[in-house]
């Protein structure tokens, strides 16, 4: 009898590990959003780190978080570090590279759990002003197959994604006009 039941048990984690180790090793979340407001208006808020506390949904969720800034003063070279509560965790972002339709930062999480990202805005000039584009690329290791298996990181990062581009939104829709926008 104890010799079915762990037979049995091996069977199902045998499996398990199988569906694990089938699952994608990339995933990708993105959102956009549409904007009555010149590309510039948008990405002054992404390019420069001291102003995502104005639009970012997580800036919110830990008042005494802890930020850091280091390198350029913004766009290629700049850092923002946090260390904040169990909501926001610890990590760094790094912009990488910029043009004046897409800017690239290296995402680095320490914690709650250890990983590193890729996240990308876009910006792209609409007939009535600017549609943003806001994707996160990622590998993910075995542990991160297994934890979405129950989780989807899309469903678990996408929501925050359009609350950020809503306030990013609102912030470029008021910003004040200057001359030639």
């Amino acid at each position: 009898m104890v010799v079915k039941v762990l037979a049995g048990l091996a069977v199902v984690v045998v499996a398990l590990v199988v569906v694990i180790a089938t699952r994608p090793d990339t995933f990708r979340v993105e959102r956009s959003v549409e904007i009555a407001a010149p590309p510039e208006r948008a990405y002054s808020q992404v390019i420069d780190f001291h102003r995502w506390a104005t639009w970012s949904p997580w800036e919110k969720l830990d008042p005494d978080m802890k930020r850091t800034y280091s390198g350029a003063p913004s766009g290629p070279g700049a850092e923002y570090a946090w260390q904040g509560n169990g909501k926001t965790g610890e990590g760094r972002m790094t912009i990488q590279s910029a043009t004046a339709s897409r800017i690239d930062i290296k995402l680095e999480f320490l914690k709650p759990f250890a990983a590193t990202n890729q996240a990308v805005f876009s910006f792209t000039p609409t007939a009535t002003g600017t549609k943003v584009t806001w994707s996160m690329d990622g590998k993910n290791n075995f542990l991160a197959k297994a934890f979405h298996l129950v989780m989807d990181m899309d469903k678990l990062v996408g929501g925050d994604f359009e609350k950020g581009l809503a306030a990013m939104k609102a912030n470029a829709e008021r910003a004040p006009k200057v001359a030639g926008n």
